[in-house]
């Protein structure tokens, strides 16, 4: 589809969700509220992760579509209230981009992505009200270790960082220290939280997307336990029968199948 195409699609979709939300439409549409929406909103988004992740570029463009006919539909909900329309968030969104780029929208210069984020919280901070705090904005929402590495990213941009990645991994063997010497389920669960969150700060300064990395791994285990039931099947064995090194020796087998996994 070319760039001249796409206003017209993008119209079509417009329509299509006022007439699903107008008289004679679809009665589950109009039924639809900001907050009952929000469970498909969070899996929509979770579903454009989930195809990121696979790098099903066909896949990405499906869910890509079902990401933004949320967005469609509560303005659309709004729209229908008398609060904001469509082309109220288009606007808002448009006018946030040019006022946080003034490096390529205005005179200001930005060398390089770090020198653009440092200019973007200074921009941020002008925009909050009269004593917001920076983390404010970060939404309470998110998967906590997202969360974490969100909060920690701000603080670094203006300068609340460790020197050097050493300092932080000095900082993790403290941590499983403490872990190892707590005295009670309590004391276990707020030193395991430091050492969570000092993971986090590991993975922001080497770049790695925490929860990008755990849904991956945990994509392996799945596709690696799977496997597992599967020769118990072909061998007619119950897993949960086996030994713990029996267990152990069917996931080294595995393992050593699927060693494009490793």
């Amino acid at each position: 589809m070319s760039a001249l195409e796409q206003p017209r699609e993008f119209a079509s979709l417009v329509n299509i969700v006022a007439r699903l939300r107008g008289p004679g439409g679809c009665p589950w549409d109009r039924q639809q509220s900001h907050a009952s929406l929000r469970e498909c909103l969070l899996e929509e988004s979770y579903e454009v992760l989930e195809a990121l992740d696979a790098g099903d570029r066909q896949r990405l463009a499906v869910e890509l579509g079902d990401l933004l006919l949320q967005v469609v539909m509560h303005s659309q909900i709004a729209k229908d209230a008398g609060e904001f329309d469509l082309g109220d968030v288009i606007e808002g969104i448009s006018t946030k981009l040019v006022r946080r780029h003034p490096h390529v929208f205005g005179s200001e210069v930005a060398e390089d992505a770090e020198r653009v984020m440092v200019n973007w919280e200074a921009i941020k901070k002008k925009e909050r009200r009269q004593g917001a705090g920076m983390l404010g904005s970060v939404p309470k929402q998110m998967p906590a270790l997202a969360y974490s590495q969100e909060i920690q990213g701000r603080v670094a941009r203006v300068g609340f960082d460790w020197d050097e990645d050493e300092g932080v991994i000095d900082k993790l063997a403290e941590e499983v220290e403490e872990f190892r010497q707590a005295a009670d389920k309590q004391q276990q669960a707020a030193e395991f939280g430091d050492l969570l969150f000092t993971l986090a700060n590991i993975a922001r300064r080497r770049g790695i997307d925490l929860e990008a990395a755990l849904r991956q791994v945990n994509n392996k285990f799945y596709r690696r336990f799977s496997r597992m039931e599967e020769l118990c099947r072909q061998r007619g064995l119950e897993f949960e029968k086996l030994s713990f090194d029996q267990q152990n020796e069917l996931w080294e087998e595995v393992k050593r199948e699927l060693k494009e996994e490793q």
